[in-house]
């Protein structure tokens, strides 16, 4: 069994961050959506007033994944939740246990942070990472759609 060991990341990991987030949009077939740069990750993740967090996970001390979470809220519970906004392994690190030990970890701090939930969001096309989802227990939400809101309409509404 490979060495597998979740870290949070630090500043010094933005380099490796940015070149995941660019695996995982080339994975979605979105890479021409990628605008973060290795500056706007550093404020995003890892100034002061950040939101965003970032775990690094590492095979044999070779980081060979990442996942970034925040906290939701949900007023049904009053509690916090704990939203993965992206996961991602290799793909020659997949199927060694890499991703579920990101999720367990992921899941221990939702625990220990007393969150009522733990959620996240994967393409309807992507059944290797929806069969994986299911083998873990996590079931799908199909009565919620989910919107966005973007950039222009999202200046034009800002500013209505």
């Amino acid at each position: 069994m490979p060495n597998i060991h979740i870290r949070p990341a630090t500043p010094e990991d933005v380099t490796q961050i940015l070149a995941f987030v660019r695996e995982l949009a080339i994975y979605e077939q979105a890479e021409h959506e990628v605008v973060a740069t290795e500056e706007s990750i550093a404020r995003s993740i890892f100034a002061p007033q950040a939101t965003a967090h970032a775990l690094i996970c590492e095979r044999d001390g070779q980081a060979i994944g990442f996942a970034v979470y925040f906290y939701n809220y949900s007023t049904w519970l009053a509690k916090n939740g704990l939203f993965l906004e992206d996961l991602y392994i290799t793909p020659e690190a997949r199927g060694t246990g890499a991703g579920k030990a990101l999720l367990k970890h992921l899941a221990q701090i939702a625990v220990e942070r007393d969150c009522g939930r733990f959620e996240w969001n994967v393409l309807d096309w992507n059944e290797p990472a929806i069969q994986f989802y299911e083998s873990i227990g996590a079931k799908p939400q199909s009565e919620w759609i989910g919107y966005r809101l973007t950039g222009q309409a999202l200046q034009d509404l800002a500013a209505s």
